[in-house]
């Protein structure tokens, strides 16, 4: 079986960090670029960070450049977003992802983490 399992969220204050992991199952992460999304209620889906298996390059959403930090760790199958610097306005469902290279379409998707960020 294929699949995306994403942990880490919670409730935290703002100012505080959490750690989004995402684990893979049934395919072998390391040949995939990987990514992370998130969908805030009345808002539209938006990508926060992605890193392209070619070269390593990252991508931030411009909200969350400087505070957050994607990575993989292919000995363990696994992809993190590290959060820093938690603001309100990052509360949502978090959604881990990974993408064939040359491919447009994401190939596999997590079932989402809820992260709140609030007092």
């Amino acid at each position: 079986q294929v699949q995306l399992v994403a942990s880490g969220g919670g409730l935290v204050q703002p100012g505080g960090s959490l750690r989004l992991s995402c684990a893979a199952s049934g395919f072998t992460l390391d040949y995939y670029n990987i990514g992370w999304f998130r969908h805030a209620p009345g808002k539209k889906r938006e990508g926060v960070s992605c890193i392209r298996l070619s070269d390593n390059n990252t991508h931030y959403l411009g909200s969350v450049k400087g505070r957050f930090i994607i990575s993989r760790d292919n000995a363990k199958n696994t992809m993190y977003l590290q959060m820093n610097s938690l603001k309100p306005e990052d509360t949502a469902v978090y959604y881990c992802a990974a993408k064939r290279p040359g491919i447009s379409e994401w190939d596999y998707w997590g079932q989402g983490t809820q992260v709140t960020v609030s007092s």
